[in-house]
């Protein structure tokens, strides 16, 4: 049982030592999922909602979605190639659609396959709006929070192997308890405050990208005072949530307005 004990831990050890450079950061991230293996199932299973949903075509809504985007996409190009990382999006194969859907909500796959759903559309507003959406979703691609998800879940995974292994001579209330221990603490103390990071790193990477791309950065604070109101007060505390608390949000993109403008002007992009 040690032995495995043993090769357990070297196994966690060599998939925590895997990480990737964040190209808008600069940080280490846990990556230890190619894009060569994460874009072909990303893209099939986009192919296959779109076969499943209805996609709006040829209305001066589907075409803001595919204005926006493209502008998002050029904004991203501009902001890798200055910053020494061109060919950063060379597999991304891009694809921007409005699907008919009262759910309030928008998404960007690995290698750059969007949507953006209609019930979104009235709290969006306008353009810049959208473009708060559509550069916080086009970030998440960006900066590979997926594959990051997927090597963290098995980073925990194998843990909860670890712990059954080390807790095997005990009896099984034991070790029972010490398995729901694991999942609370792991879950509540390391799974959610990672998913809130990736949301707050999405949010100041997306506003250098709608600022790069001409929208104010401004906008976005009254895009998430609508979604606040649009939630009803209905989000769970921040503590439990996969999600910053609206407040908590708001008053992080307040800080960061200056730091989107800055890097735009850069490109020649400013506002009044």
């Amino acid at each position: 049982m040690k032995k495995s004990i043993v090769g357990l831990f070297i196994a966690l050890f060599i998939l925590s030592a895997a990480c990737k450079t964040n190209p808008f950061t600069g940080e280490k991230n846990l990556n230890f999922v190619s894009n060569s293996e994460i874009f072909p199932v990303a893209f099939q299973q986009y192919d296959q909602f779109l076969q499943e949903n209805e996609v709006v075509r040829g209305t001066s809504e589907a075409q803001m979605v595919t204005r926006v985007g493209q502008k998002i996409k050029v904004a991203a190009e501009k902001f890798l190639n200055a910053n020494g990382h061109r060919g950063y999006l060379d597999d991304y194969q891009w694809e921007y659609n409005l699907v008919k859907d009262p759910a309030v909500n928008a998404w960007c796959m690995p290698g750059g396959k969007i949507v953006v759903y209609t019930g979104i559309l009235p709290i969006a507003k306008n353009e810049a709006g959208l473009a708060t959406v559509m550069g916080h979703e086009v970030a998440h691609a960006l900066v590979n929070h997926g594959a990051q998800r997927m090597s963290a879940q098995t980073l925990q995974q194998l843990g909860a192997v670890g712990v059954g292994a080390a807790t095997s001579g005990k009896n099984e209330t034991a070790q029972q308890l010490y398995m729901q221990a694991y999942g609370i603490t792991t879950q509540y103390g390391a799974m959610l405050p990672f998913s809130r990071s990736h949301e707050n790193e999405a949010d100041e990477v997306g506003l250098t990208l709608m600022a790069i791309a001409g929208y104010n950065p401004e906008e976005a604070i009254d895009f998430w005072k609508r979604m606040d109101a649009n939630s009803g007060g209905g989000a769970p505390p921040e503590f439990l949530s996969t999600h910053p608390s609206s407040n908590t949000r708001i008053n992080n993109i307040n800080r960061l307005i200056p730091e989107a403008k800055a890097e735009a002007a850069k490109f020649g992009v400013t506002f009044k």
